[in-house]
């Protein structure tokens, strides 16, 4: 099954830049780097010289006397069988976390050998590598940050590329979409939310349209996720407040207050005792994290509240399986997910714009009686986005918000159909994905 994701426009930039240097991916574990990076090769390149330092562990022992392009590119060439050409031939390092000379070789790359074409990819480089012998090729490298799929993504697995041409001209034109054709997306919607975006999990359900092969899969990449957590961590104590950090989050979603609490990790637990754990989850882009801003202007950043954040997972699939979700559950609505609703869906949001490249922040005001849950800057303004997980619209937040401070305009993500109205943009929840920096 072909997949086409997003990142195949990137690479085709990157190929193409006479500034370009030697590309890093990094993404979490079974995100489709490989996949994605390995298709980009063989469409545009004559050979793609591939190799694995996970797979092959006496490939690391190449890079430890010397890494100059002059010196490897020879030895590379034996080892994959085919002459490494300029311009034509894709060299790819995967798992180049497993291999800390190989990531400092890239400098080299750029420095002496820019006409070759190299792309590195590797899952955890946040917290993998061990940079006190070698250093990381800061400004020598380009970077690119790989998730799993996002619902434009997931529609076009599925077939439906027509479908999400005829949801970017509604959302352009602010045009409904004829009302059983949105039934039917929303239907999609619900279905990415139990599925998720891991290429696997979605291969699976798009081969067997079956949900308890897609829950199995997704639990072998949640049991592999924390495997990790033990392998890459030292410390035994570290390695249990990142899994409990990790195993609390839809817990945290299902609070009514849903800003990341550490009582909830553990009875009286501290910042200071879990925020490590947070920032390993977050370099190994398994959650993220959306911080407060208390005044609306730019750069956002600047006014964000450290202290006061809300944690989501990256993955809408792992979501669901983490807290036992079922696919049904998820169709209907039922009464016993009253609770996670919100969160899951403002989960699914914060996934979609990350994917989109926009950072978000939420609002909430001195008094903690009024919450925007995203606000994120579009063409140079500062638009806030209120997420409703049903078809009910009437916000006293939103409007609070907007007395404040004016937006130039609002978005509204609800299971509504598109329009625009008070100046509020309605977006249904399947379109999200269109919501980028014009």
């Amino acid at each position: 099954m072909y997949m086409r994701r997003n990142v195949s426009k990137y690479l085709e930039r990157w190929k193409a830049d006479k500034y370009r240097k030697p590309l890093v991916v990094q993404g979490a574990r079974q995100v489709g780097k490989t996949y994605a990076i390995l298709e980009f090769g063989k469409t545009n390149y004559d050979s793609v010289a591939y190799f694995n330092f996970e797979t092959d562990k006496k490939l690391a022992t190449t890079f430890e006397e010397n890494i100059s392009p002059s010196y490897l590119l020879p030895i590379l060439s034996h080892i994959s069988g085919q002459k490494i050409s300029k311009e034509s031939t894709l060299v790819v390092f995967d798992e180049i976390q497993l291999c800390e000379r190989a990531l400092t070789s890239l400098k080299y790359f750029c420095e002496q050998a820019p006409e070759y074409h190299v792309v590195a990819a590797g899952s955890l480089l946040g917290v993998a590598v061990n940079r006190k012998k070698n250093a990381f090729p800061v400004g020598k490298i380009d970077r690119y940050t790989m998730f799993s799929m996002d619902m434009e993504e997931f529609l076009r697995a599925c077939g439906e590329d027509d479908l999400v041409e005829r949801i970017r001209a509604c959302y352009g034109s602010d045009e409904p979409m004829p009302a059983a054709l949105h039934d039917a997306t929303l239907n999609r919607y619900r279905q990415y939310l139990a599925v998720g975006g891991l290429p696997e999990v979605v291969a699976r359900f798009v081969d067997t349209n079956d949900y308890t092969q897609v829950r199995h899969v997704q639990e072998t990449i949640q049991a592999d996720y924390l495997d990790d957590m033990s392998k890459y961590q030292e410390s035994a104590n570290e390695i249990k407040k990142t899994r409990l950090t990790y195993d609390t989050i839809a817990v945290q979603l299902s609070k009514k207050n849903a800003r990341f609490q550490y009582k909830i990790v553990k009875t009286g637990a501290r910042a200071a005792e879990y925020e490590n754990a947070i920032e390993w989850l977050a370099s190994a882009n398994l959650i993220s994290q959306v911080y407060r801003v208390g005044q609306i202007a730019k750069p956002l950043e600047n006014y964000k509240d450290i202290d006061d954040f809300k944690v989501y997972l990256s993955d809408m699939g792992l979501l669901c399986a983490q807290k036992g979700v079922r696919a049904e559950d998820v169709f209907f609505m039922e009464d016993e997910l009253t609770d996670f609703k919100g969160g899951m869906t403002e989960n699914y949001v914060d996934a979609q714009l990350i994917r989109s490249g926009l950072k978000p922040y939420f609002w909430r005001n001195a008094k903690g009686t009024s919450e925007v849950d995203f606000v994120v800057n579009l063409g140079g303004k500062l638009v806030p986005i209120e997420v409703k997980s049903g078809g009910r619209t009437r916000s006293t937040s939103l409007n609070e918000y907007v007395k404040l401070f004016n937006p130039a305009w609002s978005i509204r993500v609800s299971e509504k159909n598109f329009g625009f109205d008070a100046n509020i943009k309605s977006v249904p929840l399947y379109a999200v994905f269109c919501i980028r920096d014009s």
